[in-house]
């Protein structure tokens, strides 16, 4: 009598459990929250076991991205034909997101950007919610919250590309009716000065963008909309890419890191 080992999974296979690890369960939101942005402006989008992508469809490289959804190998020429095919058809920066190590993308026109830490927080349920007082926030609700949102966005990252972009380049009005997505705008006499912005699906909610402006920075902007944001999901695991500036502020309100991911970019 014979017996069938059972498969060990690999940890990245189509199949498999979004939440057999929260580092895979990230890789999905991150490539969903990206898609969000891109069909609202009716961008393109295009999923494949390998990668996820999605071109928002102006020179803006935030949420001009690819996902990888498993580790890539250097004779992967499918992938990687799929990945070069898809960011030829666009302008600006794209950039590719891995969980993993990557074989060396400068023979085909990509620069090494970086490593930036994953962290993740467990829910405010089980570990209260940041005591912060004294910053304005709102929850953008109308158009007038969200060209705040967008004009912060653009000159405080900055997105030099979007400087004289009309209203709706980087944030069309269809956001607003995503259930999935909650942007605040931060005020200082009226001035709309930060933002921070949540996507929030199955059971895991990412910090996807936050901006102050340079004269605002330092007056606790930052610490604000983290705990908006954890105010709004309680009982939601919180995630993130940090900078190196924001990890020490994350870490200080619970963030713990997971892991680093590789981010490469390409001019177009």
């Amino acid at each position: 009598m014979t017996t069938t080992e059972p498969a060990l999974t690999q940890g990245w296979e189509a199949d498999l459990d979004p939440w057999d690890t929260i580092t895979r369960r990230f890789l999905l939101q991150m490539a969903e929250a990206n898609h969000a942005f891109a069909t609202a402006a009716d961008g393109r989008c295009l999923r494949t076991p390998a990668f996820s992508a999605a071109d928002h469809g102006v020179a803006s490289g935030y949420f001009n991205a690819v996902t990888l959804l498993r580790p890539l190998r250097r004779d992967d020429a499918e992938t990687l034909d799929g990945i070069a095919a898809f960011a030829a058809d666009g302008s600006g920066s794209i950039d590719i997101w891995s969980m993993w190590p990557t074989p060396d993308l400068t023979d085909r026109g990509w620069h090494i950007q970086g490593h930036p830490p994953l962290l993740v927080r467990p829910p405010a349920s089980l570990v209260g919610i940041p005591d912060v007082e004294g910053c304005d926030v709102r929850e953008v609700t109308d158009l007038t919250g969200l060209a705040d949102w967008e004009r912060v966005a653009i000159e405080g990252y900055p997105f030099l590309e979007l400087a004289d972009a009309p209203a709706g380049a980087l944030g069309h009005s269809r956001i607003l009716h995503d259930p999935r997505l909650e942007l605040r705008v931060g005020y200082e006499d009226g001035r709309p000065v930060s933002i921070g912005t949540l996507f929030a699906e199955d059971d895991l909610a990412t910090f996807v963008l936050g901006v102050t402006r340079p004269e605002a920075r330092g007056r606790g902007h930052w610490l604000a909309h983290a705990a908006a944001r954890i105010a709004s999901s309680p009982t939601t695991w919180m995630a993130g890419v940090f900078s190196e500036d924001s990890r020490p502020l994350a870490e200080r309100i619970g963030f713990i890191p997971v892991a680093r991911f590789t981010l490469w970019t390409k001019h177009r």
